[in-house]
């Protein structure tokens, strides 16, 4: 009975097994595909036809296939194995009669597949990133848009009822619901061993819904408040080889714990690596006494808190996002809701990639740098496919009489065909073994560069099979146009040595050679800026020193009350020029708070201000300048309830003359003493927020902040204070960062893209110079007579020297011309991304044509100048 049409199997698939499977055993095999085929008629179309593909494949092992391909029909041919060994010879001899176009091709492609073979592993690892996780494509984590005076801002923050509210109304919809406080550093301690680490406290179902792979214990492990889970290079820090199940420790030095399981450490590519220990989220409640009344006096407007969810199997994450974006939104009082707080979800499968919102509207984010070097990775690798073609066709009348030959012996069209694209993949074949060594000798300063540990796939099928296909592409788009060109000649023509190559032939390798330049030209344009935008930002000032700057985070409640004995003997000793306590480090913003008042504030402005909490001798540590009024003052009691505010928020307030004036905070009215001059603490690629500083030495003391003198070595001064340090909490490690160090390292993804496009584009010109070389090379062997006779008439070295670069100089400024508007295009898009930008100048353009004239120059007048150097009589003896 013939089958439905829905139950017909691939017809591509069938015609695969009838060109390569035996004719005796073709019936036998189709009929027992086919009957498996409807044997999965209760599947899905595309599995069945999946699975129909697998075995398919599966068949085409030797014993089944035709012996010998001829054309199309199959038969055995013995003569055909010889051909195309011949077809290899003949091409590896090639090779080696001309080196120098084998090097250029040989080792432009080499340098063309290890770029992009480089920058295809980078990009398989970012878009890989979260895949560890079993369900990362149904888990989410939830945030939420607020809207103030028209600006539509997006964080991850969310209030600490959200999660009950979620549960109640629509637990249905999630699997799982992770309540969570931030990814930060604590200290953990066992016994003697005090290790300081990044962990974080979670719900209990946080392990289940990040499927950690479980060493000792098992995922139920936060069930008790007292519970803790440790990564294995955690436990091994604390513990070493001894079983640390039920072995207790401290976090922080005020929580005690006791160790239920061990989890293999997160890969490098989860946005979660950093992640050594989990402790119970019922812990962090009874532990913090801020996380205690948001429990007991559950704020909305309070956003405090991380929230992640695992969907149901029959819940849609965009149907749930949509059902839940209110829910915030009716649960504040009327005069809470100017902000228009929108709940939603956003994919685990975006987090590293499409993160960056603007106004509300998710757009992009590290995406785009996969797409920019994708795309530079493939115009690197066209590059040096361009001067393959460019440099056999150029050679064409070269062997026009090898074509000729074999035509007149009977080779058919498609037999040439075969021959050159043999001969292209011999040459691509040299170059991926090529590519794989500098690949394997590249690797380890490439992770240095990218900050990453890839390691050389060489056991994994798909990394060979996309190989395969690379140079299976590499040589069609390589040699494809060439081995089509060279079998088009015509016999007669070839044989009496009439053959010339086709007008068009000439106009596409200068088409080519300007597709080169220009590729090359927009990547230096683009490298040069980057570079620019980088140096513009670093040179912006910040409002304050922070050199010799150290930030120390407070885990332990030793140092309270004591601010004024360390300060003093820090400074007696030596170690410092001023001291500080901070709610922030220098070098971010821990808190943000609004619904202040102040006179003429227009009824329906959302506030938020950036709030620090500091000592009294905070501006004084970090050098900070009063644009109007005075710093904190020990001797007036008065500025315990005292403002300092910043120009920004000045200018957010619209205010004039601020010193004197009160702004209500909700409880109380607060004096401004003073205008600080803005500190730039945040990205330096974004403008400063508003801030207020308010003094605080109890519990909002996050940081204690260290100038170290100048008149020691680092290196005494560190020691002179941690010997301090140690006598008041001994089991605390002395662990610091300096504040211009972590400032700088916000410029690391900025320089890391710079580096990347910089070394792509000397990769770039490289090839094309190879390119252009060869060009000239071969430009001057076919015009020796012409360079000969011109030079008998009486032509200097300097007119033949124009003569022959003239049409490379007029290549490279089309070139010019084409790559400037991209590059400018491109370079506008890109400065978009920050608020703080380099202008785009003229000049980069200026010098990087330039540059491009300079490198042509050199690149062709070795080749030139030895061909209108050369004694004429040698070139015309045969005349």
């Amino acid at each position: 009975m013939a089958a439905s049409k829905n139950q017909r199997p691939p017809k591509s698939a069938d015609k695969l097994l009838s060109w390569f499977v035996k004719d005796d055993l073709l019936d036998e095999i189709l009929g027992d595909l086919q009957e498996y085929y409807l044997e999965l008629a209760d599947q899905p179309k595309w599995k069945q036809s999946l699975f129909y593909w697998f075995h398919v494949l599966h068949f085409l092992r030797p014993f089944a296939l035709k012996r010998i391909i001829s054309g199309s029909p199959m038969r055995t041919n013995s003569n055909y194995t010889a051909m195309y060994r011949s077809y290899f010879k003949i091409g590896y001899r090639n090779l080696l009669r001309h080196k120098a176009y084998s090097f250029i091709n040989i080792s432009g492609l080499a340098v063309g597949l290890t770029v992009t073979m480089l920058i295809g592993l980078w990009i398989y690892d970012e878009l890989s990133y979260n895949t560890y996780h079993e369900n990362y494509d149904r888990i989410a984590q939830v945030l939420q848009h607020q809207t103030r005076n028209g600006d539509t801002e997006t964080q991850n923050s969310i209030p600490f009822p959200l999660a009950d509210e979620l549960e109640a109304k629509y637990g249905d919809d999630f699997k799982y619901i992770v309540i969570s406080a931030y990814l930060s550093d604590h200290i953990l301690s066992a016994g003697d061993q005090t290790l300081f680490i990044k962990g974080n406290y979670m719900d209990v179902d946080a392990p289940h819904l990040l499927s950690l792979q479980m060493l000792k214990g098992n995922r139920n492990g936060l069930k008790e408040p007292g519970s803790v889970l440790l990564s294995e290079s955690a436990s091994q820090a604390l513990f070493g080889d001894e079983d640390p199940i039920g072995k207790p420790l401290k976090i922080d030095k005020g929580v005690s714990a006791m160790v239920t399981g061990i989890y293999r450490d997160l890969p490098l590519n989860t946005e979660l690596t950093d992640l050594k220990f989990i402790a119970p989220w019922r812990t962090y409640i009874l532990s913090y006494d801020w996380v205690k009344r948001q429990v007991n006096n559950p704020q909305w407007d309070n956003n405090s808190f991380q929230l992640y969810v695992q969907m149901a199997e029959h819940a849609s994450m965009t149907k749930v996002s949509e059902k839940i974006k209110k829910v915030k939104y009716d649960q504040l009082a009327e005069s809470q809701r100017g902000t228009n707080p929108v709940v939603f979800l956003h994919p685990m499968a975006d987090w590293h990639l499409q993160s960056n919102w603007e106004n509300g509207v998710k757009t992009g984010g590290f995406i785009q740098y996969i797409w920019l070097f994708g795309v530079i990775g493939a115009f690197v690798l066209i590059l040096a496919c361009i001067n393959f073609m460019n440099l056999t066709t150029a050679r064409s009348e070269n062997r026009s009489r090898e074509v000729g030959v074999r035509k007149s012996v009977g080779s058919t069209h498609s037999q040439l065909i075969a021959q050159f694209l043999s001969e292209s993949f011999l040459v691509v074949l040299m170059a991926f073994t090529l590519s794989l060594v500098l690949v394997l000798l590249a690797l380890p300063s490439f992770n240095q560069l990218v900050d990453k540990q890839i390691a050389f796939p060489a056991t994994n099928i798909l990394f060979w099979l996309t190989s395969l296909g690379f140079v299976l592409a590499t040589c069609l788009m390589a040699g494809g146009y060439p081995a089509f060109y060279l079998s088009s000649v015509g016999t007669v023509s070839a044989l009496k040595g009439t053959f010339k190559a086709r007008a068009s032939a000439g106009k596409l390798r200068k088409v080519l050679v300007v597709m080169q330049f220009t590729v090359s030209l927009t990547l230096v344009i683009g490298t040069i800026m980057v570079a620019r935008q980088i140096d513009y930002s670093r040179n912006r000032s910040i409002g304050f020193d922070n050199e010799r700057i150290i930030m120390m985070e407070v885990f332990t409640t030793d140092f309270e009350g004591k601010y004024n004995l360390m300060r003093s003997e820090l400074k007696n000793l030596g170690a410092i020029e001023e001291m500080a306590f901070s709610s922030s480090p220098l070098t971010d913003v821990w808190n943000g708070n609004g619904g202040f008042q102040w006179e003429g504030k227009d009824p329906g402005f959302n506030d938020i201000f950036a709030t620090f909490w500091v000592s009294h001798d905070f501006g004084e540590m970090v050098g900070w300048e009063m644009a109007d009024g005075r710093d904190f003052s020990r001797d007036l009691a008065s500025d315990s309830s005292a403002y300092i505010i910043n120009e920004t928020a000045v200018r957010y307030m619209g205010i004039e003359d601020p010193v004197g004036k009160t702004i209500n905070n909700g409880a109380a009215d607060h004096k401004i003493i003073g205008v600080a001059k803005d500190m730039l603490v945040e990205s330096p690629f974004r403008s400063v927020q508003p801030a207020i500083y308010i003094l605080n030495y109890d519990n909002m003391t996050n940081f204690i902040l260290l100038k170290l003198s100048g008149e020691k070595s680092t290196g005494e001064a560190l020691a002179l204070a941690e010997e301090l340090f140690k006598g008041l909490a001994p089991n605390v490690p002395f662990d610091f960062k300096f504040a211009d160090q972590e400032y700088a390292r916000k410029f690391a993804a900025e320089e890391r893209i710079g580096q990347l496009s910089g070394i792509s584009s000397a990769l770039a010109i490289l090839i094309s110079c190879l390119g252009l070389y060869g060009l000239a090379s071969f430009m001057a062997s076919q015009r020796t007579k012409e360079i000969g006779i011109r030079k008998v008439l009486g032509a200097s070295v300097g007119n033949l020297w124009k003569l022959l670069t003239t049409e490379f100089f007029v290549l490279v400024l089309v070139s010019i011309a084409v790559a400037i508007p991209i590059a400018y295009y491109g370079l506008n898009a890109w400065l978009d991304n920050y608020e703080y930008r380099t202008p785009i100048s003229y000049w980069v353009f200026v010098w990087a044509g330039v540059g491009a004239f300079f490198v042509t120059l050199l690149t062709v007048s070795y080749q030139v100048l030895k061909a209108a150097t050369a004694n004429p009589v040698k070139s015309l003896r045969t005349e």
